[in-house]
């Protein structure tokens, strides 16, 4: 047999955005490395994996404080500490979900060059680390319901809630892979991007609430922001307030196209990344 015979050619060009079929062949690797990011998050810490519950939990009582008692800010019949705790975890998904993914490249340079394997795995489980941090403080988020005797109905929350996060990681994966794949070409991203996850917190109703915008303007414009209906609608889980369908399709619809203009901005970058890491 020729040498010639013995060749395997893998030509980006000719998958797919996102091809599942070879995520799927490399999924113990995607394991492997949220497992190790989880573990290495963690090591070492005196409260180890308690800082899931204790960042956010903090957080929480600030706001609490500051605005739900001192500044009395609308919280859509919830108590302000269960307004704020519930718009914090869905939004903690987003914020360390993009921090981490547009690290992996760079933190994985060496891994890279070395190996082959979808690259597109290392931001996915930059994802997956996120999202654990996430089911970690659900629980304490649970409990923080049950303390303020919060009581959904069952059917609406099993039904908004998981939409809410969905909206949430679709937005995350699909901003994660284009910080991703800027940092490998533009190393400034890995400075910039904390300090405008920090801006968007802001301009995202996570401690105010959407319906508190009374210019009808800048209500759809801040829809635009698929977190504002994640966020939105993980709140309406809790009541029985009418849901605004407009704002979460507005948003769920911006959530996918970031997460197809990042698949695409991801491929055309990809034959670059072991070059550049």
């Amino acid at each position: 047999m020729s040498a010639k015979e013995n060749t395997f050619v893998i030509d980006a060009e000719s998958r797919t955005p996102l091809n599942l079929a070879e995520i799927w062949e490399f999924r113990e690797l995607l394991y492997f490395f949220a497992w190790r990011d989880i573990k290495v998050k963690y090591k070492q810490t005196f409260l180890g994996v308690t800082w899931a519950f204790i960042q956010p939990f903090l957080m929480m009582v600030v706001l609490n404080i500051f605005f739900g008692k001192m500044l009395h800010f609308p919280s859509d019949n919830l108590p302000y500490a269960v307004f704020a705790f519930t718009g914090l975890i869905i939004w903690n998904i987003f914020s360390s979900g993009v921090v981490n993914s547009g690290n992996s490249m760079i933190t994985n340079a060496v891994i890279i060059k070395k190996n082959y394997f979808p690259r597109i795995i290392l931001p996915l489980s930059a994802v997956i680390v996120s999202l654990f941090d996430f089911l970690v403080s659900f629980i304490l988020f649970s409990g923080v319901l049950i303390y303020f005797r919060v009581l959904p109905d069952i059917l609406r929350f099993f039904t908004f809630f998981p939409l809410a996060i969905l909206i949430a990681l679709v937005t995350t994966v699909g901003t994660g892979v284009i910080i991703g794949a800027m940092s490998i070409r533009f190393r400034d991203f890995r400075i910039v991007m904390p300090f405008v996850i920090q801006l968007l917190l802001f301009i995202t109703p996570v401690i105010y609430p959407i319906s508190a915008i009374s210019n009808k303007t800048l209500y759809y414009v801040l829809s635009l922001n698929p977190m504002a209906g994640a966020i939105s609608l993980a709140r309406a889980a809790l009541t029985h307030n009418p849901v605004d369908w407009t704002i979460i399709f507005i948003s769920a619809s911006m959530a996918v196209f970031i997460f197809i203009i990042g698949m695409l901005i991801f491929k055309k970058n990809e034959t670059l990344i072991s070059d550049l890491a």
